[in-house]
């Protein structure tokens, strides 16, 4: 039962993965573009590469000579791991749900077309004259992104048609791998978004965890919590359109599923990602009998999950760092500790810049306690941490 993994892209998600993993004695081998990176920290092994460059890759591969392939970031030669598929690599959750997922064009091509999933308008633009095009057509204001992008990189809100210049450069400044291509989205008045962390089995059935509710700034994970209360009708459509999209991806492990809420327009799905989310270290509070972590772990090795239980609510509140240095120092660590029904989690980064995520406090309380309290406790302790 025990597994080679290659996990390609060692943040903070990827260190818990490990640990998860190390928990069911498993053997990982960490990567990332930079050396002493979160993942590589608890990892048997690591490799310090591009893993845009699909020959350094494909170097890797095959010395390491890995049973299952987890990618954990959006940087990677994608096309690559159909081959590795084919050569007999399990490709976390498959080498077909990486690839859409990574180019914003194939999976809104996905949902919209294909399934005919509920989305804002949009439209894609390659030059700053097609943009103009697009943003005149869609209305403003509007959203534009990068095609290949993570962590809201090169997202901009555009109000009117002299804010485009800015727009466009921030896409393309933001923009991951090789393909300088934005799409243009009808901007969404809703009501609240979420995030619904779905886990697919190799041999079970779909399985959802209670919506997380998230705020971003930039297009970036700030805070979040669970469970975010909603309407039933609307939960049920969250799911069904989460269980229709994981279901033509395909491929065993847990899945982050954006959707914008509307209690005119109902729900609307957004993006989402093949790998555990940002927002659902909420569940590092012990909000679920099993974290994301350990259920990405238990569907990536084919193990049961028999079920996902709500034990508590949570919130999780990020730590940024205000400087750049190669030497992060952190005060504040011991008023955090100092609080009840509360952890502290700093990632381990070996270098920190300006807005980089560097750890989360997630809190806990029970099920009737009051959310908005355990939120506005939640980012009061992650203020008092700073970055030096």
């Amino acid at each position: 039962m025990v597994k080679k993994i290659l996990l390609l892209g060692s943040g903070e998600l990827g260190k818990e993965f490990v640990i998860a993993c190390k928990r069911k004695g498993q053997y990982v081998v960490a990567c990332d573009k930079y050396d002493n990176a979160p993942a590589m920290q608890v990892a048997d092994e690591r490799r310090v590469f591009s893993m845009l460059d699909g020959d350094a890759l494909q170097k890797v591969v095959e010395e390491v000579k890995p049973d299952i392939i987890v990618p954990e970031i959006e940087a990677i030669r994608t096309e690559k791991l159909y081959e590795f598929e084919k050569a007999g690599i399990h490709v976390v959750p498959s080498a077909k749900a990486v690839n859409y997922t990574m180019n914003r064009k194939a999976i809104r091509e996905l949902a919209h077309t294909e399934l005919g999933l509920k989305t804002a308008n949009y439209l894609y633009a390659s030059t700053f004259s097609e943009l103009k095009d697009a943003a005149a057509k869609i209305g403003f204001p509007c959203i534009v992104k990068p095609l290949m992008s993570s962590s809201g990189h090169g997202q901009s809100k555009v109000d009117a048609e002299n804010e485009l210049e800015n727009a466009w450069e921030n896409a393309c400044g933001g923009s991951r791998g090789d393909i300088m291509e934005v799409i243009v989205e009808q901007f969404i008045p809703f009501d609240y978004e979420i995030t619904l962390l779905t886990v697919t089995q190799k041999n079970g059935p779909t399985l959802f965890c209670a919506p997380i509710g998230h705020v971003q700034k930039g297009g970036d994970y700030r805070e979040s919590f669970q469970p975010r209360a909603m309407k039933p009708e609307h939960l049920k459509t969250a799911q069904q359109m989460a269980d229709k999209v994981t279901s033509a991806l395909t491929g065993a492990g847990i899945w982050g599923v954006e959707f914008f809420v509307s209690e005119k327009e109902g729900v609307i799905f957004s993006e989402l990602s093949p790998r555990p989310h940002d927002t659902g270290m909420v569940t590092l509070a012990g909000t679920q009998n099993l974290s994301e972590f350990e259920l990405h772990c238990r569907a990536v090795l084919g193990l049961p999950i028999p079920e996902i239980t709500q034990e508590r609510q949570g919130a999780s509140a990020v730590i940024l760092s205000p400087v750049e240095t190669d030497a992060p120092q952190y005060k504040g660590m011991e008023d955090v500790c100092a609080a009840q029904r509360t952890y502290l989690r700093i990632f381990g980064k070996p270098e920190a810049h300006v807005g980089r995520r560097m750890g989360v406090v997630v809190c806990w309380d029970e099920l009737t306690a009051s959310q908005d309290a355990l939120r506005d406790k939640c980012k009061a302790l992650a203020a008092k941490v700073t970055v030096s």
